[in-house]
């Protein structure tokens, strides 16, 4: 019986370690860039974009979903974030897939709540985008530099709010 209870137990811590490991972000910048996809994304209002059309800046496009708690954790901190970097060749953009949602309405209203009303919201049409980029998890960021060339990625939530990463961020854009 004692050996059953230790085996639940040690199973259950195991859980626990994997469950908080999930919880951290992990970056990959690549050795060698990619193009980034010409896939189009649209606006709330149905206005297709592509992430060429972002010009200049340095991307960071994060794919989320509504019921993905993380992504709903971390979208206030997304928003100071963009809002901070935004004037320094920095374009944050949120997508998700185009199945989420029921109206343009309840769009507004989730980022409102959760603190994104800034962001620049996008959604995936049949998650084109997301299968170009082999993205099946989010919160998931593609970072695209100057040129249109996919440098990185993260995976998992960040602390947006860390001037580390703000720092980070800048010093992958001046290298790219």
């Amino acid at each position: 019986m004692q050996k059953k209870m230790m085996k639940k137990f040690l199973g259950g811590l195991a859980l626990v370690f994997v469950f908080m490991s999930m919880a951290q972000a992990s970056i990959n910048i690549f050795a060698y860039s990619r193009e980034a996809p010409v896939t189009k994304i649209y606006d709330s209002y149905g206005r297709s974009a592509s992430l060429q059309d972002f010009g200049d800046d340095f991307i960071i496009a994060v794919f989320w979903s509504k019921t993905c708690i993380p992504c709903l954790r971390e979208m206030r901190d997304l928003n100071a974030f963009s809002n901070k970097v935004k004037d320094n060749g920095v374009k944050v953009i949120i997508i998700s897939s185009e199945k989420d949602w029921y109206s343009r309405e309840e769009q507004v209203e989730l980022l409102r709540k959760y603190g994104g009303e800034d962001l620049d919201f996008y959604v995936d049409r049949n998650s084109a985008l997301a299968n170009e980029f082999g993205i099946f998890t989010s919160p998931h960021a593609v970072l695209i530099d100057t040129h249109n060339m996919e440098i990185g990625r993260i995976r998992g939530a960040v602390d947006w709010d860390d001037s580390d990463v703000e720092e980070y961020i800048y010093k992958l854009k001046a290298q790219n």
